[in-house]
């Protein structure tokens, strides 16, 4: 039934569902449903992970985990799920800072700071925390094994 897309289909299945649970998981820890989840990065899953580790599981399984092409998805996975849980992690912990940074000065010398630049809403979540990347990781095995066995 898949075939020769079967790797293709596990990442793109595994993203689906990653992005599907994360309002679920979100419920289960605030008790809110935010379904704006569904389109947003971060958060647990991480789809990111999920969809490289469905997607290096497949082609290794297709194609044989000693294959290059295994090698080459597996370096790929990695530094996606290092960029995930580290780079995007902190580049949304550095928004948070420089926002309060701003609301602070504001405060301070009270001063309105009315550049445009300084009101532009920028996003806090960017990156996941490791046990996001590894609820992703998970899922895309879970998914690229569920595919294996129906394809």
């Amino acid at each position: 039934m898949l075939g020769a897309m079967y790797p293709f289909w596990a990442a793109i299945t595994a993203n689906l569902i990653a992005q599907l649970l994360k309002p679920v998981f979100y419920y289960l820890r605030s008790k809110q449903w935010q379904f704006r989840w569904v389109i947003e990065s971060g958060g647990f899953p991480s789809s990111h992970t999920a969809t490289v580790t469905a997607l290096t599981c497949a082609v290794g399984i297709q194609e044989q985990f000693h294959s290059t092409i295994f090698a080459v998805t597996v370096t790929f996975a990695l530094i996606v799920a290092y960029d995930a849980a580290n780079v995007r992690y902190y580049a949304g912990q550095n928004i948070r800072i420089t926002q309060q940074l701003i609301k602070d000065i504001q405060t301070l010398t009270q001063t309105k700071l009315d550049d445009p630049v300084y009101l532009i809403k920028i996003k806090e979540v960017l990156g996941h925390k490791w046990i996001e990347v590894f609820g992703g990781f998970i899922l895309g095995v879970v998914i690229a094994l569920l595919l294996f066995l129906i394809k």
